[in-house]
């Protein structure tokens, strides 16, 4: 036997080489875990130094219980001191080259490792430490041959058979999956985390995202490499379940005593995990959901759980789950909450949904023959790359081939809510969950809802609330409980004043005084711990649309849907603002809920008119930011409520039917959009009165509608009538009779009637300087009119110095963003191509351009205006290429937004075709020219 100072040296020895594996095995999971690049030498070692420091944990056990002779142990230390040498100069070199924590080093860093990896001297460092790592190996091989002879030796001499030895094995209860999919570099990462001595990991993530397949895999991946290491699962789902699986353990590695129905078979297991001569094992606990089970006392005698064994104190369960050197522990929790009672915050592994190209990739494997790229992908991000959900439809379409396909199933997805849930109901196609767990996805989720609301009813009503709106972008304001929310009282004749002409004043919403609800917060960090729930980089919130749909799903079930839907319409019709300018920010946030919304019609008439009105205000948002569609289709389904709920003569319905009269005006549907305005019209002569603002204000709809389609003298008939009423009824400087009076100066300039029109301009501009004052928005407006009635009498120099102006000012009070200053600018190029100064009317064209394409999008009106802009200073150029290639994109895109009769669309026509002209390409100017003339004479007469 060695001496007693000898075996210290050789345990020191190797204590010191373990710590320092962790350290260097730690800065290399830290590192290839942000890139997939790192060279294979480096790789090997991290792979290769959890196989070292289990070894050298056996050589410490033998050599604690006396079995080395001396010389043997002396020659174990010199050859792991050497080792510890070998491994000290790596760390050293990869000390200078890997960073600590900057990302920004990580490029540099990556060069400087595989350069470092070329390096004879780490190539030596290396080919030693894996040389002495053999020595190592073959010592215990040997050793465990000569043991095993000599103990058979000493039974053939008692003549007593000898006991037969349970070799580490694999006890899982689930077959390796041949389609497993690879998930980047989460499994290198759960690997690592688990290879390091006494190390708890867990797998957090929603239901059906994969948790267990990863363990599954990684279990059979672990005995390939290391076959001297146990792995034990454990079905953490309910007591009963956890307890059958620490007697499966015990009956499976065939620990003493397990039969002895006086024995507690979790301190016998506990026992043997703690004993190093059990060898290295993996310890998975799989679907462990529940908190109270941890806590719960774990003594089971044979007689089943709960009874109280020789004495001996209650424990909890998660007590016998030990913390050893020779073992691991891997958790996977559908909480955070319940995983962080067994591991640290820094080893939990989030659980994310497939990548679309894994994804896609589980469908091919899945599917086979029936397999179908590009709808498979669309289908893949449908289920938003759910594993489980994804496997489900494979399953469902296969057992329905060949009368099925992939493409079908698609389309059913997307009929309704109604018909995805159906098709997430199925149960099929999951041959590795456990027994207890549902294959289906919608049912994986309702059961973490029916615990989240018997542990916090607010979290799950939070839960129910948020299920309604668009999946991202979700402000806090909207979600807090109705006491919460902005109290605003405005009433809807507030909120539509814009159209019924009365004066707009700028009232403050009050907020509730109220102290930080603590409870609110509490209830997020359920939902978040559950993956329910995320907080994006701006503070809103988010959560998968399969979840919300899954959520409402449930809700339907309980008979709480309609109630949770109501609550989501009030909230967000008491949010949404007004759609003027400077509620655009505020507008845009809120936006996508409201288009979410048009798709839930409630059911009450208290709720159906709050959703009428949010529409409404949606529509208006979407009309002044020039979006068409969206405009006609959310003010028509305001209207068609509003004409149900309150009758056609009411002022909130006639709003609504103004709402679709501009945006049908805005789409050049200009014959619809005079039907609208003339029924408006007509209904508030007959209603409020020959005088009333709301009146007038139709009449000036109907008035711009005839301008638009040329009829000037019908429009300028209204005009008149307007501004003679509103002078007779509200005096000669109110704003809406100076309004009136601008809009009849840019019917008189549309005929050319420039000395009427600057009359009447600068009346107003006087009028507005003095009444309103030289920077306000109306006085800006007529200053930029009188310009344009200058410029188009060719007075460039007295158009240009008011431009300039009216730029200056813009600036400084709206911003160098808002449309009206844009707008001005535009018109200043213009002055100054018309005086042939084209550099400095394409530098104001290109930054008009840029910037509405930023704010306001590619196909806002306004932006295509301002690209025909700079095609015609092009144009003016003979730059005849660069204006052709804008025309082109000007005229594509009016035709696809606009429509093919609108006449934005036949202006981009006729530009093109000028351009096509200046170049001496006749017929193609030709055609268009014919084009353009035929839909103007069908569309306008």
């Amino acid at each position: 036997m060695a001496e007693a100072v000898t075996i210290v040296g050789l345990v020191a020895s190797i204590a010191s080489l373990v710590e320092l594996s962790a350290k260097v095995l730690s800065r290399l999971h830290d590192f290839t875990s942000k890139s997939s690049e790192v060279p294979e030498s480096f790789r090997s070692l991290s792979t290769r130094l959890p196989l070292l420091t289990a070894t050298l944990q056996h050589i410490q056990s033998q050599a604690e219980d006396g079995r080395f002779p001396d010389d043997v142990t002396k020659a174990l230390k010199a050859v792991i001191d050497d080792t510890s040498r070998q491994i000290s100069n790596i760390q050293i070199y990869l000390s200078k080259v890997l960073p600590a924590d900057s990302a920004s080093k990580l490029e540099r860093a990556l060069k400087a490792l595989k350069s470092l990896a070329k390096e004879d001297k780490v190539q030596q460092a290396l080919e030693k430490i894996y040389g002495n790592n053999k020595i190592l190996g073959l010592h215990q091989t040997t050793w465990h041959f000569d043991t095993s002879d000599r103990i058979l030796e000493a039974l053939s001499k008692l003549n007593l058979a000898p006991a037969t030895l349970a070799d580490p094995s694999l006890s899982i209860p689930f077959r390796r999956d041949p389609d497993f999919v690879d998930r980047g570099a989460i499994l290198d990462q759960i690997y690592q985390k688990c290879a390091l001595p006494a190390s708890r990991t867990a797998l957090v993530g929603l239901g059906g995202v994969g948790k267990s397949q990863l363990a599954i895999e990684l279990s059979y991946r672990i005995r390939e490499r290391s076959p001297e290491t146990w792995v034990l699962w454990i079905h953490a789902g309910s007591t009963a379940r956890f307890e059958q699986s620490f007697r499966d353990i015990a009956n499976h590695i065939e620990i003493p005593g397990r039969q002895d129905p006086k024995e507690n078979i979790f301190r016998l297991v506990h026992d043997w995990l703690r004993d190093r001569k059990s060898g290295r094992w993996l310890l998975i606990l799989d679907n462990i959901d529940n908190p109270d089970l941890l806590s719960e006392a774990g003594d089971a005698g044979q007689g089943g759980h709960g009874t109280r064994v020789d004495g001996e104190r209650r424990q909890p369960m998660s007590a016998y789950l030990p913390q050893s050197q020779n073992g691991s522990v891997l958790v996977t929790s559908r909480s955070k909450d319940v995983a962080l009672k067994l591991v640290e915050e820094k080893d939990i592994v989030a659980v994310q949904p497939m990548a679309a190209a894994h994804a896609r990739s589980l469908f091919e494997k899945k599917l086979g023959p029936l397999y179908q790229g590009d709808n498979a992908a669309e289908l893949a991000a449908a289920l938003e790359f759910m594993p489980l959900a994804i496997v489900q439809a494979a399953a469902y379409i296969s057992q329905r081939s060949p009368r099925y396909s992939v493409e079908q199933y698609l389309e059913e997805y997307r009929k309704s809510d109604r018909k995805k849930t159906s098709l997430l109901d199925y149960e099929g196609g999951q041959l590795r969950r456990d027994w207890e767990a549902r294959n289906s996805i919608i049912i994986t989720w309702q059961i973490s809802f029916e615990h989240i609301r018997q542990k916090r009813p607010s979290a799950s009503d939070l839960l129910s609330l948020i299920s309604f709106f668009d999946r991202q972008g979700i402000p806090e304001v909207l979600v807090r409980n109705r006491a919460e929310i902005r109290n605003n009282d405005r009433s809807q004749e507030d909120r539509d004043k814009y159209n019924s002409g009365e004066d707009e004043e700028n009232s403050e919403d009050s907020v509730s005084e109220r102290s930080e609800d603590d409870g609110f917060e509490d209830d997020v960090q359920i939902l978040r711990d559950y993956s329910f729930l995320s907080v994006g980089t701006d503070g809103t919130f988010e959560m998968h649309a399969l979840v919300q749909l899954a959520t409402r799903k449930w809700l339907e079930f309980n008979g709480k849907l309609e109630q949770w839907k109501q609550q989501y319409i009030k909230n967000l019709f008491t949010e949404f603002p007004t759609g003027e300018y400077e509620n655009w920010t505020y507008c845009y946030a809120l936006f996508p809920h409201a288009k979410s919304a048009a798709t839930q019609r409630p059911k009450t008439d208290e709720s159906l008119r709050e959703w009428a009105s949010l529409l409404y205000c949606a529509a208006w948002y979407a009309w002044r930011k020039g979006s068409i569609t969206e405009a006609v289709d959310l003010s028509f389904m305001a209207m068609k409520v509003r004409k149900k709920l309150l009758g056609q003569e009411h002022k909130e319905t006639l709003n609504s039917i103004s709402m679709v009269g501009l945006a049908y005006s805005l789409g050049g549907r200009w014959k619809e959009a005079e039907g609208l305005q003339v029924q408006v019209m007509e209904t508030t002569k007959r209603v409020l009165g020959q005088e009333h603002p709301g009146t007038l204000t139709s009449m000036g709809s109907l008035a711009s509608t005839y301008s638009n389609q040329g009829r000037w003298k019908e429009a300028e008939g209204l005009d008149v009538q307007v501004m003679e009423t509103t002078k007779r009824v509200l005096g000669q400087e109110h704003p809406d009779t100076l309004t009136s009076m601008g809009n009849l100066a840019s019917t008189y300039r549309n005929q050319g009637r420039w000395k009427e029109a600057e009359g009447l301009d600068v009346q107003v501009m006087e009028t507005r300087k003095r009444v309103l004052g030289q920077e306000h928005p109306d006085t800006l407006t007529s200053m930029g009119s009188l310009a344009s009635t200058y410029r188009n009498q060719g007075r460039w120099k007295e158009a240009e110095g008011l431009q300039v102006q009216v730029i200056e000012t813009r600036k400084r009070v709206l911003g160098q963003e808002h449309p009206g200053t844009l707008t001005s600018i535009g018109n200043l190029a213009s002055t100054y191509s018309n005086q042939g100064r084209w550099k400095e009317a394409e530098g104001l064209d290109v930054q008009v351009m840029e910037t509405r394409k930023r704010v306001l999008g590619q196909e806002y009106p306004g932006t295509l205006t301002s690209m025909g802009s700079l095609a015609s200073t092009y144009r003016n150029q003979g730059r005849w290429k660069e204006a052709e290639g804008l025309d082109v994109q000007v005229m594509e895109t009016t035709k696809r937004v606009l429509g093919q009769e609108h006449p934005g669309t036949l202006t981009s026509m006729g530009s093109l075709a000028s351009t096509y002209r200046n170049q001496g390409r006749w017929k193609e100017a030709e055609g268009l020219d014919v084009q353009v003339m035929e839909t103007t004479k069908r569309v306008l007469g």
